[in-house]
Protein backbone atom coordinates (compact mmCIF):
# COMPACT_ATOMS: atom_id res chain seq x y z
CA UNK A 1 0.00 0.00 0.00
CA UNK A 2 1.49 3.21 -1.08
CA UNK A 3 1.96 6.03 2.28
CA UNK A 4 0.79 9.91 2.39
CA UNK A 5 3.44 11.33 0.73
CA UNK A 6 5.67 13.11 3.31
CA UNK A 7 7.04 17.08 2.66
CA UNK A 8 10.40 17.68 1.70
CA UNK A 9 12.72 17.29 4.44
CA UNK A 10 14.72 19.73 6.59
CA UNK A 11 18.43 20.34 4.88
CA UNK A 12 20.94 18.42 6.82
CA UNK A 13 23.56 20.09 8.72
CA UNK A 14 26.28 17.74 8.06
CA UNK A 15 28.37 16.46 5.16
CA UNK A 16 28.28 12.95 6.21
CA UNK A 17 27.39 9.59 3.94
CA UNK A 18 23.42 8.27 4.40
CA UNK A 19 23.17 5.70 6.45
CA UNK A 20 20.17 3.89 8.06
CA UNK A 21 20.19 3.68 11.92
CA UNK A 22 17.12 1.39 12.62
CA UNK A 23 17.27 -2.75 11.57
CA UNK A 24 16.61 -2.78 7.69
CA UNK A 25 12.86 -3.89 6.61
CA UNK A 26 13.18 -7.32 4.88
CA UNK A 27 11.87 -4.85 2.16
CA UNK A 28 15.42 -2.92 2.57
CA UNK A 29 17.52 -6.47 2.41
CA UNK A 30 15.90 -7.83 -0.09
CA UNK A 31 17.30 -4.33 -2.24
CA UNK A 32 21.03 -4.83 -0.91
CA UNK A 33 20.99 -8.43 -2.30
CA UNK A 34 19.73 -7.22 -5.26
CA UNK A 35 21.93 -4.32 -5.89
CA UNK A 36 24.72 -7.53 -4.86
CA UNK A 37 23.60 -8.83 -7.65
CA UNK A 38 20.59 -11.13 -7.09
CA UNK A 39 17.99 -10.79 -9.69
CA UNK A 40 15.82 -13.06 -7.85
CA UNK A 41 15.66 -10.41 -5.12
CA UNK A 42 15.50 -7.44 -7.69
CA UNK A 43 12.51 -8.96 -9.46
CA UNK A 44 10.54 -10.05 -5.83
CA UNK A 45 11.05 -6.85 -4.61
CA UNK A 46 10.10 -4.61 -7.62
CA UNK A 47 8.32 -1.67 -7.42
CA UNK A 48 6.57 -1.59 -10.71
CA UNK A 49 2.76 -1.75 -10.57
CA UNK A 50 0.53 -4.39 -12.64
CA UNK A 51 -0.12 -1.66 -15.47
CA UNK A 52 3.62 -0.38 -15.19
CA UNK A 53 6.65 -1.76 -17.51
CA UNK A 54 5.80 -5.73 -18.51
CA UNK A 55 9.42 -6.33 -19.28
CA UNK A 56 10.19 -8.26 -15.54
CA UNK A 57 11.40 -11.88 -16.13
CA UNK A 58 10.92 -14.64 -13.96
CA UNK A 59 14.23 -16.29 -15.37
CA UNK A 60 16.76 -13.67 -15.99
CA UNK A 61 20.68 -15.13 -16.35
CA UNK A 62 22.58 -14.41 -13.33
CA UNK A 63 25.78 -13.52 -15.40
CA UNK A 64 24.33 -10.91 -17.47
CA UNK A 65 22.36 -9.73 -14.72
CA UNK A 66 25.56 -8.65 -12.35
CA UNK A 67 27.77 -7.48 -15.50
CA UNK A 68 29.96 -4.39 -14.37
CA UNK A 69 29.28 -1.07 -15.65
CA UNK A 70 30.59 -1.34 -19.03
CA UNK A 71 27.28 -2.87 -20.36
CA UNK A 72 25.74 0.27 -20.38
CA UNK A 73 25.13 1.72 -23.56
CA UNK A 74 25.37 5.42 -24.71
CA UNK A 75 22.50 6.74 -26.71
CA UNK A 76 -3.36 10.78 -11.17
CA UNK A 77 -3.75 10.12 -8.56
CA UNK A 78 -1.29 10.42 -5.58
CA UNK A 79 -1.55 11.19 -1.94
CA UNK A 80 -0.67 14.70 -0.39
CA UNK A 81 2.62 16.04 -0.02
CA UNK A 82 2.02 17.03 3.83
CA UNK A 83 3.69 16.39 6.92
CA UNK A 84 1.64 14.55 8.88
CA UNK A 85 -0.38 12.67 5.63
CA UNK A 86 -3.82 14.38 6.48
CA UNK A 87 -5.62 16.60 3.84
CA UNK A 88 -7.41 19.66 3.86
CA UNK A 89 -4.34 22.27 5.00
CA UNK A 90 -5.27 24.05 1.92
CA UNK A 91 -5.85 27.52 2.66
CA UNK A 92 -8.18 30.16 0.81
CA UNK A 93 -8.03 33.83 0.61
CA UNK A 94 -10.26 36.43 -0.65
CA UNK A 95 -9.05 39.24 -3.58
CA UNK A 96 -8.16 41.14 -0.50
CA UNK A 97 -6.07 39.08 0.93
CA UNK A 98 -8.60 38.10 3.91
CA UNK A 99 -9.61 34.29 4.67
CA UNK A 100 -11.87 32.79 2.42
CA UNK A 101 -14.58 29.34 2.72
CA UNK A 102 -13.30 26.37 1.01
CA UNK A 103 -16.44 26.82 -0.54
CA UNK A 104 -16.80 28.88 -3.31
CA UNK A 105 -20.04 30.72 -5.31
CA UNK A 106 -21.13 28.96 -8.30
CA UNK A 107 -20.50 30.62 -11.38
CA UNK A 108 -21.75 29.84 -14.63
CA UNK A 109 -18.67 31.54 -16.12
CA UNK A 110 -15.13 30.37 -16.68
CA UNK A 111 -13.26 30.54 -13.77
CA UNK A 112 -9.21 30.60 -12.95
CA UNK A 113 -7.97 29.50 -9.76
CA UNK A 114 -3.96 31.02 -8.67
CA UNK A 115 -1.75 28.47 -6.13
CA UNK A 116 0.85 30.86 -5.06
CA UNK A 117 3.23 30.93 -2.15
CA UNK A 118 3.08 34.05 -0.47
CA UNK A 119 7.01 34.65 0.57
CA UNK A 120 7.95 34.09 -3.01
CA UNK A 121 5.51 36.77 -5.30
CA UNK A 122 4.02 39.95 -3.90
CA UNK A 123 0.13 38.70 -3.04
CA UNK A 124 -1.67 41.77 -3.47
CA UNK A 125 -0.07 43.26 -6.55
CA UNK A 126 -0.62 39.30 -7.94
CA UNK A 127 -3.87 38.99 -6.98
CA UNK A 128 -5.00 42.70 -8.32
CA UNK A 129 -3.14 41.62 -11.89
CA UNK A 130 -4.92 38.21 -12.26
CA UNK A 131 -8.84 39.36 -11.37
CA UNK A 132 -8.06 42.43 -13.34
CA UNK A 133 -6.87 39.99 -16.76
CA UNK A 134 -9.72 37.59 -16.03
CA UNK A 135 -12.18 40.41 -15.91
CA UNK A 136 -11.56 41.77 -19.39
CA UNK A 137 -11.64 37.95 -21.05
CA UNK A 138 -14.94 37.30 -19.34
CA UNK A 139 -14.07 34.88 -16.80
CA UNK A 140 -15.31 34.73 -13.22
CA UNK A 141 -13.21 36.41 -10.50
CA UNK A 142 -10.37 34.06 -9.99
CA UNK A 143 -10.18 31.47 -6.88
CA UNK A 144 -7.02 32.18 -4.55
CA UNK A 145 -4.83 29.68 -2.27
CA UNK A 146 -1.81 30.06 -0.42
CA UNK A 147 0.20 27.49 0.15
CA UNK A 148 1.72 26.48 3.58
CA UNK A 149 3.94 24.36 5.67
CA UNK A 150 1.34 21.57 5.48
CA UNK A 151 0.55 22.36 1.71
CA UNK A 152 2.93 22.83 -1.05
CA UNK A 153 0.44 23.50 -3.29
CA UNK A 154 -0.68 20.19 -4.12
CA UNK A 155 -4.35 20.45 -1.70
CA UNK A 156 -5.05 23.31 -2.71
CA UNK A 157 -4.95 22.52 -6.44
CA UNK A 158 -6.99 19.80 -4.95
CA UNK A 159 -9.67 22.00 -3.53
CA UNK A 160 -9.17 24.38 -6.71
CA UNK A 161 -10.58 21.20 -8.98
CA UNK A 162 -13.15 20.02 -6.77
CA UNK A 163 -14.93 23.91 -7.79
CA UNK A 164 -14.43 22.80 -11.09
CA UNK A 165 -12.08 25.54 -12.50
CA UNK A 166 -11.16 25.78 -16.07
CA UNK A 167 -7.69 26.48 -15.40
CA UNK A 168 -5.03 26.74 -12.71
CA UNK A 169 -1.95 28.98 -12.06
CA UNK A 170 0.63 28.91 -10.08
CA UNK A 171 3.14 31.32 -8.89
CA UNK A 172 6.01 30.23 -6.61
CA UNK A 173 9.44 28.06 -6.17
CA UNK A 174 10.23 25.15 -8.06
CA UNK A 175 8.79 22.78 -5.21
CA UNK A 176 5.68 24.75 -5.37
CA UNK A 177 5.77 24.20 -9.45
CA UNK A 178 6.33 20.50 -8.69
CA UNK A 179 3.16 19.99 -6.60
CA UNK A 180 0.55 21.89 -8.22
CA UNK A 181 1.96 20.47 -11.59
CA UNK A 182 1.82 16.77 -10.07
CA UNK A 183 -1.98 17.21 -8.88
CA UNK A 184 -2.74 18.40 -12.24
CA UNK A 185 -1.23 15.28 -13.87
CA UNK A 186 -3.90 13.70 -16.19
CA UNK A 187 -6.75 16.12 -15.73
CA UNK A 188 -6.98 18.13 -18.73
CA UNK A 189 -7.03 21.37 -16.69
CA UNK A 190 -4.08 23.44 -17.75
CA UNK A 191 -1.28 25.21 -15.83
CA UNK A 192 -0.02 28.20 -16.14
CA UNK A 193 3.88 28.96 -14.88
CA UNK A 194 4.38 32.52 -13.59
CA UNK A 195 8.06 32.18 -12.80
CA UNK A 196 8.47 33.35 -9.14
CA UNK A 197 11.36 32.76 -6.72
CA UNK A 198 15.36 31.38 -7.57
CA UNK A 199 15.35 28.22 -9.82
CA UNK A 200 12.03 28.19 -12.40
CA UNK A 201 13.57 25.05 -13.96
CA UNK A 202 10.50 24.05 -15.64
CA UNK A 203 9.69 27.67 -16.92
CA UNK A 204 13.27 27.80 -18.12
CA UNK A 205 12.95 24.11 -19.92
CA UNK A 206 9.60 25.74 -21.56
CA UNK A 207 11.85 28.75 -22.36
CA UNK A 208 9.11 31.14 -20.95
CA UNK A 209 9.73 34.45 -20.11
CA UNK A 210 11.00 34.62 -16.77
CA UNK A 211 10.48 38.40 -16.37
CA UNK A 212 7.10 39.24 -17.98
CA UNK A 213 4.74 38.01 -15.58
CA UNK A 214 1.86 39.60 -17.31
CA UNK A 215 2.59 37.75 -21.16
CA UNK A 216 2.25 34.40 -18.91
CA UNK A 217 -1.05 35.43 -16.71
CA UNK A 218 -2.56 36.51 -19.94
CA UNK A 219 -1.80 33.04 -21.10
CA UNK A 220 -4.20 31.48 -19.24
CA UNK A 221 -7.13 33.49 -20.69
CA UNK A 222 -5.72 33.76 -24.45
CA UNK A 223 -2.81 31.77 -25.33
CA UNK A 224 -2.28 28.38 -26.40
CA UNK A 225 -2.53 24.84 -24.10
CA UNK A 226 1.05 22.36 -25.02
CA UNK A 227 1.17 18.91 -23.71
CA UNK A 228 4.40 18.23 -21.69
CA UNK A 229 5.23 14.91 -20.06
CA UNK A 230 5.68 14.82 -16.22
CA UNK A 231 7.55 11.93 -14.15
CA UNK A 232 6.40 9.62 -11.71
CA UNK A 233 8.73 8.61 -8.75
CA UNK A 234 7.73 5.43 -6.45
CA UNK A 235 10.28 4.84 -3.87
CA UNK A 236 10.59 2.63 -0.92
CA UNK A 237 12.21 3.85 2.24
CA UNK A 238 14.22 1.70 4.62
CA UNK A 239 11.82 0.71 6.52
CA UNK A 240 9.87 -1.19 4.14
CA UNK A 241 7.30 1.98 3.35
CA UNK A 242 6.68 2.93 -0.37
CA UNK A 243 5.50 6.71 -1.52
CA UNK A 244 4.65 7.85 -4.65
CA UNK A 245 5.66 11.60 -5.90
CA UNK A 246 5.34 13.61 -8.95
CA UNK A 247 8.28 15.54 -10.86
CA UNK A 248 8.34 17.48 -13.59
CA UNK A 249 12.04 18.53 -14.34
CA UNK A 250 14.18 15.65 -12.84
CA UNK A 251 14.52 12.98 -9.70
CA UNK A 252 18.11 12.05 -8.41
CA UNK A 253 19.43 9.55 -6.08
CA UNK A 254 23.01 10.17 -4.61
CA UNK A 255 25.66 12.62 -4.31
CA UNK A 256 23.21 15.37 -6.31
CA UNK A 257 20.52 14.58 -3.41
CA UNK A 258 23.22 14.72 -0.93
CA UNK A 259 23.73 18.51 -2.21
CA UNK A 260 20.61 19.70 -2.09
CA UNK A 261 20.42 18.31 1.54
CA UNK A 262 23.56 20.27 2.49
CA UNK A 263 22.65 23.30 0.83
CA UNK A 264 22.41 25.86 3.32
CA UNK A 265 18.75 27.82 3.39
CA UNK A 266 19.93 31.11 4.27
CA UNK A 267 22.47 31.21 1.98
CA UNK A 268 20.11 29.46 -1.17
CA UNK A 269 17.71 32.68 -0.13
CA UNK A 270 20.03 35.20 -0.93
CA UNK A 271 22.08 34.20 -3.72
CA UNK A 272 19.53 31.86 -5.18
CA UNK A 273 20.56 28.91 -7.16
CA UNK A 274 24.46 29.34 -6.49
CA UNK A 275 24.12 28.33 -3.17
CA UNK A 276 24.36 24.68 -4.49
CA UNK A 277 28.06 25.26 -5.03
CA UNK A 278 28.22 25.16 -1.52
CA UNK A 279 26.05 22.54 -1.01
CA UNK A 280 28.23 20.45 -3.64
CA UNK A 281 31.56 21.44 -1.77
CA UNK A 282 30.05 20.28 1.37
CA UNK A 283 28.86 17.09 0.15
CA UNK A 284 31.76 15.84 -2.29
CA UNK A 285 34.43 15.94 1.33
CA UNK A 286 32.85 12.49 2.13
CA UNK A 287 31.24 11.47 -1.37
CA UNK A 288 31.39 7.40 -1.83
CA UNK A 289 30.17 5.38 -4.29
CA UNK A 290 27.42 2.97 -4.19
CA UNK A 291 26.10 0.13 -5.66
CA UNK A 292 22.74 0.03 -7.73
CA UNK A 293 21.40 -2.74 -9.54
CA UNK A 294 18.93 -1.40 -12.06
CA UNK A 295 16.45 -2.07 -15.22
CA UNK A 296 15.71 -0.22 -17.69
CA UNK A 297 11.81 -0.24 -19.22
CA UNK A 298 11.62 -1.32 -22.96
CA UNK A 299 14.91 -2.93 -23.62
CA UNK A 300 14.08 -6.58 -22.41
CA UNK A 301 14.50 -8.33 -19.40
CA UNK A 302 18.52 -7.27 -18.89
CA UNK A 303 19.69 -6.33 -15.20
CA UNK A 304 22.90 -3.67 -15.04
CA UNK A 305 24.82 -3.38 -11.86
CA UNK A 306 26.97 -0.15 -11.54
CA UNK A 307 29.14 1.62 -9.33
CA UNK A 308 28.27 5.00 -9.22
CA UNK A 309 28.11 8.76 -7.24
CA UNK A 310 24.78 9.43 -8.46
CA UNK A 311 22.08 8.87 -10.90
CA UNK A 312 19.59 11.21 -12.29
CA UNK A 313 16.05 10.73 -14.16
CA UNK A 314 15.23 13.65 -15.97
CA UNK A 315 11.85 14.45 -17.89
CA UNK A 316 14.14 17.71 -19.17
CA UNK A 317 17.76 18.47 -18.80
CA UNK A 318 18.21 22.10 -18.86
CA UNK A 319 19.61 24.15 -15.38
CA UNK A 320 20.18 27.93 -14.98
CA UNK A 321 22.95 29.37 -16.06
CA UNK A 322 22.56 27.74 -19.87
CA UNK A 323 23.95 24.39 -18.45
CA UNK A 324 22.63 21.41 -20.33
CA UNK A 325 22.44 18.72 -17.93
CA UNK A 326 21.12 16.25 -19.65
CA UNK A 327 21.40 17.76 -23.68
CA UNK A 328 18.69 15.28 -24.81
CA UNK A 329 16.58 15.10 -22.74
CA UNK A 330 13.03 16.59 -23.93
CA UNK A 331 9.90 17.53 -21.67
CA UNK A 332 7.54 16.52 -24.79
CA UNK A 333 8.97 13.22 -26.21
CA UNK A 334 7.44 10.53 -23.71
CA UNK A 335 10.88 9.26 -23.05
CA UNK A 336 12.57 9.49 -19.52
CA UNK A 337 16.53 10.54 -19.64
CA UNK A 338 19.32 8.95 -17.07
CA UNK A 339 22.41 10.41 -16.46
CA UNK A 340 24.51 7.62 -14.38
CA UNK A 341 27.65 9.51 -12.71
CA UNK A 342 30.38 7.25 -12.21
CA UNK A 343 33.78 9.61 -11.72
CA UNK A 344 36.61 6.73 -11.54
CA UNK A 345 40.58 7.82 -10.93
CA UNK A 346 41.68 11.16 -9.33
CA UNK A 347 40.25 13.54 -12.04
CA UNK A 348 37.13 11.61 -12.38
CA UNK A 349 35.26 15.06 -11.29
CA UNK A 350 36.99 16.66 -13.77
CA UNK A 351 35.68 14.38 -16.48
CA UNK A 352 32.34 14.64 -15.33
CA UNK A 353 32.27 18.52 -15.23
CA UNK A 354 33.82 18.82 -18.66
CA UNK A 355 30.75 16.58 -19.94
CA UNK A 356 28.15 18.27 -18.25
CA UNK A 357 29.19 21.56 -18.67
CA UNK A 358 31.86 21.65 -21.50
CA UNK A 359 30.78 18.89 -23.83
CA UNK A 360 27.00 18.98 -23.18
CA UNK A 361 26.38 22.84 -23.22
CA UNK A 362 29.24 24.09 -26.10
CA UNK A 363 30.46 21.09 -27.95
CA UNK A 364 26.57 19.89 -28.96
CA UNK A 365 26.18 23.06 -30.33
CA UNK A 366 28.89 23.05 -33.14
CA UNK A 367 28.52 20.48 -35.39
CA UNK A 368 32.61 19.70 -35.44
CA UNK A 369 32.07 19.83 -31.68
CA UNK A 370 29.80 17.19 -32.29
CA UNK A 371 32.12 14.64 -34.50
CA UNK A 372 34.56 15.19 -31.50
CA UNK A 373 32.30 14.09 -29.47
CA UNK A 374 31.04 10.93 -31.43
CA UNK A 375 35.03 9.98 -31.44
CA UNK A 376 35.49 10.37 -27.60
CA UNK A 377 35.23 7.19 -25.19
CA UNK A 378 34.36 8.92 -21.52
CA UNK A 379 32.42 6.54 -18.96
CA UNK A 380 31.82 9.45 -16.04
CA UNK A 381 28.70 10.48 -17.00
CA UNK A 382 26.81 7.89 -19.10
CA UNK A 383 23.19 8.29 -20.65
CA UNK A 384 20.05 5.98 -20.82
CA UNK A 385 16.78 6.48 -22.54
CA UNK A 386 13.76 4.86 -22.06
CA UNK A 387 9.85 4.79 -20.85
CA UNK A 388 10.99 3.70 -17.29
CA UNK A 389 13.79 2.64 -14.83
CA UNK A 390 14.04 0.84 -11.44
CA UNK A 391 16.58 0.63 -9.20
CA UNK A 392 18.07 -0.95 -5.67
CA UNK A 393 21.06 -0.41 -3.79
CA UNK A 394 21.60 -0.11 -0.14
CA UNK A 395 22.09 1.68 2.16
CA UNK A 396 19.75 3.97 1.56
CA UNK A 397 20.71 6.80 -0.47
CA UNK A 398 19.09 10.44 -0.16
CA UNK A 399 16.61 11.26 -2.51
CA UNK A 400 15.52 14.75 -4.81
CA UNK A 401 12.90 15.49 -6.80
CA UNK A 402 12.86 19.22 -8.58
CA UNK A 403 15.31 20.42 -6.70
CA UNK A 404 13.37 19.15 -2.85
CA UNK A 405 14.76 16.90 -0.19
CA UNK A 406 12.79 13.93 -0.11
CA UNK A 407 14.67 12.23 2.23
CA UNK A 408 16.37 9.20 1.97
CA UNK A 409 15.30 5.82 0.17
CA UNK A 410 16.83 1.34 -1.06
CA UNK A 411 14.73 1.89 -4.19
CA UNK A 412 12.98 4.01 -6.66
CA UNK A 413 11.48 3.21 -9.96
CA UNK A 414 10.55 6.45 -12.09
CA UNK A 415 8.66 6.64 -15.41
CA UNK A 416 7.12 9.42 -17.69
CA UNK A 417 3.59 9.99 -17.69
CA UNK A 418 3.56 11.22 -21.75
CA UNK A 419 1.41 14.46 -22.26
CA UNK A 420 0.59 13.95 -18.86
CA UNK A 421 0.50 17.97 -18.14
CA UNK A 422 -1.59 20.69 -19.95
CA UNK A 423 0.62 23.61 -20.27
CA UNK A 424 -0.81 27.06 -20.63
CA UNK A 425 1.77 28.89 -23.22
CA UNK A 426 1.44 32.54 -24.69
CA UNK A 427 -0.34 32.48 -28.48
CA UNK A 428 3.01 33.18 -30.01
CA UNK A 429 5.55 31.26 -28.04
CA UNK A 430 8.05 28.55 -30.65
CA UNK A 431 7.32 25.20 -29.05
CA UNK A 432 9.46 23.92 -32.00
CA UNK A 433 12.26 23.47 -29.74
CA UNK A 434 10.42 21.95 -26.70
Amino acid sequence: MVDAMAAPHEPRDDAEAPHTEEPASPEAEQDRAASEGSPQDFHSATLRGEDDDDTVSDNPDPKSAAEPDDVIREPGDVEPDTSDGESGEAVRVSHDGDDAPMDAEPTTKKRAALVYNPTKVDPEALRARVSEVAAEAGWAEPLFYETTVDDLGDDATRAALEEDVDAVLVAGGDGTVRAVAEALTSTGIPLTIVPSGTGNLLARNLNLPLDDTDAMIRATFEGKVHPTDTGIARIRRADGTVEEHGFVVMAGMGLDAAMIQNTRPELKKSVGWVAYVDGAARSLVNAKPFRVMYQLDGHGHRLHSAKVQSVLFANCGALPGGVALIPDASIADGVLDVAVIQPTGPFGWLGVWRSIWWDNTVLRRFRAGRRVLERRRDSSVRYLRGSGIELATAPAQPIELDGDDFGEATRIYTRIIEGGLAVALPASHDTSSL
